[in-house]
């Protein structure tokens, strides 16, 4: 089998529904930019820190989950969904890693350390991503918004252990010059 087909040639993709779709819908939009996010999390593994990989590879998993999520306009019970406990893990990764950070006090500009920064651009993307998806959830019915909370939760991670990281590297927090 090869990777090329052609069928998208003419600007058209499928969904999961085997429903045509232009190539800049909101909904092939929004499930691309979750795709930039699982890549960009891809880049910054490994980190050096195997608790903080372990991590990471769960949110990767999860991103396939929003992308089939998203790419399926009409999920069946066994069709791959985001859920409330995918929330909670990701609440469970920012609170541990919180247990080790010192309270942030004010914004933080997004540098640091190389995984650091990775992560810090992840967390952008991811941002985007939730944005898209927003915009996606106010023109079709039927988007999972539990993958919208997921993907807002997800940036808030990204943030922390790009901070938990920088930490661990041994570099120092700058904050914004007014």
């Amino acid at each position: 089998m090869t990777i090329y087909t052609g069928r998208g040639d003419q600007g058209q993709t499928d969904l999961r529904t085997m429903d045509r779709v232009s190539k800049d819908s909101r909904r092939i939009e929004a499930y691309g930019t979750v795709d930039e996010v699982n890549a960009l999390v891809g880049v910054v593994r490994p980190t050096g820190y195997d608790d903080l990989d372990d991590h990471l590879r769960e949110v990767q998993n999860h991103l396939h989950i929003v992308q089939a999520d998203f790419a399926n306009p009409q999920p069946d019970e066994d069709d791959p969904q985001i859920t409330e406990a995918h929330v909670d893990e990701i609440e469970a990764i920012i609170d541990e890693a919180d247990e080790e950070l010192d309270p942030l006090e004010s914004f933080i500009l997004p540098s640091g350390s190389e995984p650091g920064a990775k992560l810090h651009h992840a967390r952008a993307v991811c941002r985007r991503a939730e944005r898209r998806s927003v915009s996606l959830a106010a023109e079709e019915a039927g988007v999972n918004e539990t993958a919208i909370v997921y993907l807002n939760r997800l940036s808030d991670a990204l943030f922390t252990l790009a901070r938990l990281v920088n930490k661990r590297e041994g570099v120092r927090e700058e904050s914004p010059d007014y």
